[in-house]
């Protein structure tokens, strides 16, 4: 598959030659087992946003420490949510990044500034320059890329279908 081929619709696009080659599943799954914390950026209460779907997920089946920012929003799944990267106690680890393409400079900011090692940018998200910039600073880039089915595919958790079905049998499904 070529590089070509896995950029978004919508895609912010370097007018320079990219440095930035995308890491391999070897290297995806070298990042997921170091990190050790997951904080996401652009975390919802919205149970059909895909940020809900992804933070339940980490909560429940992974070991990861995970936080939330969100500057509208106090708590979710109980937890605190953070008003900035700035103010997630400790150093994150991997930055898992749910906004807009024009919100992204900003962003990959604000993750350097916090010492993050991970800049992990969605599905559907792809910005060159970001990635570049973050590279260039030492950080570890994802770009289109959900962390949830990445986690789920070296961990074991992913049926051939693309999601575990959880249902063990040989027996056909009655039809209703």
């Amino acid at each position: 598959m070529s590089l070509e081929t896995t950029v978004p619709a919508g895609a912010v696009r370097s007018e320079s030659p990219l440095s930035w080659s995308p890491p391999t599943a070897r290297e995806r799954l070298a990042l997921l087992s170091q990190t050790k914390s997951v904080t996401i950026v652009g975390a919802s209460d919205n149970p059909a946003r895909p940020s809900y779907f992804v933070a339940t997920y980490l909560l429940s089946s992974s070991e990861y420490e995970v936080h939330f920012v969100n500057p509208r929003l106090s708590s979710l799944l109980g937890r605190p949510v953070y008003p900035s990267l700035a103010d997630v106690p400790g150093e994150p680890d991997l930055v898992s990044v749910f906004r807009k393409h024009s919100d992204l400079p900003e962003v990959a900011e604000e993750v350097i500034k916090a010492g993050a090692r991970t800049l992990w940018l969605q599905l559907g998200l792809w910005h060159e320059p970001v990635a570049q910039r973050a590279s260039e600073a030492g950080l570890d880039v994802v770009m289109n890329r959900c962390v949830k089915i990445e986690h789920a595919r070296f961990a074991g958790g992913l049926h051939l279908a693309g999601f575990n079905t959880g249902v063990i049998s040989s027996r056909r499904r009655l039809k209703a």
